[in-house]
């Protein structure tokens, strides 16, 4: 059975990740396209670095090919946020990655993008699986090579020059150069790479790399910048007597941040210091957009700069909407992924991790100097998450406890209001908050939860577990 998620199709190598699927899932697109008359245009399809990536992405473009559509191909891996871009700028109707993001390396998927370069709604992704259902089980296609023989597939050339021009276009490269970080990149064995060694090698940073070309294990690792994963970063970065140390995850669209003294710095504290910048020191003037489960000093910072900091259910599509619906500055989310006014509408690491290099280095601060100033002017703000595994029968019983009889724990702090919006949201009248909701991307239990300190964050999530039994 195939059903999109948050982040598009996603499913273990193998097992449901196999060639009659992509096609099937290719074959609902072409469907989808032509009923919604919009199969005037060129498909276009890349891959990241994950096993079976490139041939998935081959076997997608023969089925699109046999329906008629013209196919433009990557010679290369690519960051998702560069085919985003991509359908943006070329006016394109439909683009596809083949990709599982910062999923384990044994999953693989497809990201749908459409219009204007967004994330697949709800809407289009339940119409595919709906066109899904009523396939037969062999899928007509041409084979590959014969669509590049007739001029069906089209190699793109020079694909990454347009995304890169417009990101410099909007940073400020002369404060880079005069600051000349050096900076250790680990793009974690994903697709990611050339992108940002290029901005940076043109803002004349001094750059070095570990975790560098293709491995389909992501060296074991989770292909996801977070504090577990980064270990090694932080070790080399402190060593080494960098500045900054960054991490992209495998399709090159959330962002990791180590500062020279070896402190990791969250992705709430990432957007935090990167909406201060922008609106402070770039002049960017409007809201601010997050989902449920990231940080409420973002709201804190905002209602502080006269503006409103608005709150959207998981899933970028959500955040880019309401960036277009508000004009706000910035849009991001707890896990990594951020994007902002004017570029893409989905997340990217590229403009992101340009952006924080300008910020320290028109600053003048690291980025730790920068966090605890704030912390010292809005409160601190500390979050917690679990993501708890758990046994696929017992799924309806959360879902009973939690959504249907809407029970929620005992907590020894004062509740101001609970929501339903996605999942379960408690908001706490001393500003803090705790979530829990089923993960759109992988079998988990997600419970996230925000204080003032580490201890009383974490035990609402002990409080959740609990109550269910986890």
């Amino acid at each position: 059975m195939i059903q999109f998620g948050t982040g598009g199709w996603r499913a273990v190598i193998g097992e449901d990740f196999i060639c009659s699927n992509i096609r099937k899932v290719a074959a609902a697109v072409a469907l989808y396209l032509k009923e919604t008359n919009k199969d005037d245009r060129s498909v276009i399809i890349g891959y990241d670095h994950r096993f079976l990536a490139d041939a998935a992405a081959r076997w997608a473009a023969e089925v699109l090919c046999r329906a008629g559509l013209h196919v433009l191909f990557m010679k290369r891996s690519v960051p998702t946020p560069l085919i985003m871009h991509t359908v943006k700028t070329r006016g394109l109707h439909c683009g596809l990655e083949m990709t599982a993001s910062h999923n384990p390396s044994n999953y693989n998927g497809i990201k749908v993008i459409v219009d204007e370069g967004r994330d697949a709604p709800l809407e289009v992704t339940e119409r595919i699986e709906a066109i899904i259902a009523g396939l037969p089980e062999e899928i007509d296609f041409v084979p590959f090579d014969t669509a590049c023989a007739d001029g069906q597939v089209e190699f793109l050339r020079n694909p990454f020059n347009p995304f890169l021009d417009d990101i410099l276009a909007q940073m400020d490269v002369k404060k880079i150069r005069e600051r000349g970080p050096r900076i250790l990149f680990d793009p974690m064995y994903g697709s990611g790479a050339y992108a940002l060694l290029c901005i940076l090698y043109t803002a004349r940073c001094t750059v070095d790399t570990i975790h560098m070309g293709r491995d389909a294990y992501f060296g074991g690792s989770m292909p996801a910048p977070t504090r577990s994963t980064l270990k090694e970063l932080k070790g080399r970065v402190v060593s080494g007597g960098y500045d900054l140390g960054i991490a992209m995850d495998g399709d090159g669209d959330r962002l990791g941040v180590i500062d020279s003294n070896g402190r990791y710095i969250t992705s709430n504290e990432i957007l935090v210091m990167l909406y201060y910048y922008l609106h402070e020191y770039r002049g960017w003037k409007g809201p601010v957009v997050r989902n449920m489960s990231t940080t409420h000093m973002l709201d804190r910072v905002a209602e502080d700069l006269g503006e409103t900091c608005y709150e959207v259910p998981v899933g970028f599509k959500w955040i880019s909407s309401k960036i277009d619906e508000v004009d706000a500055v910035l849009g991001g989310e707890s896990s990594g992924g951020l994007t902002v006014r004017g570029h893409i509408h989905g997340k990217d690491s590229t403009y992101a991790a340009a952006l924080f290099v300008e910020m320290i280095s028109a600053m003048n601060q690291s980025p730790t100097e920068i966090i605890e100033a704030l912390e010292a002017k809005y409160g601190r703000y500390v979050m917690v998450e679990d993501n708890i595994v758990f046994d696929p029968a017992d799924k309806e019983r959360i879902r009973e406890i939690v959504f249907a009889e809407k029970r929620i724990p005992v907590f020894d702090r004062e509740i101001a209001r609970v929501g339903y919006e996605d999942g379960c949201k408690v908001y706490f009248k001393d500003g803090g908050f705790v979530t829990c909701r089923f993960s759109g991307t992988e079998p988990l239990l997600r419970i996230f939860s925000e204080a003032d300190d580490g201890e009383r964050a974490q035990a609402c999530i002990d409080a959740f577990r609990q109550m269910l039994g986890l």
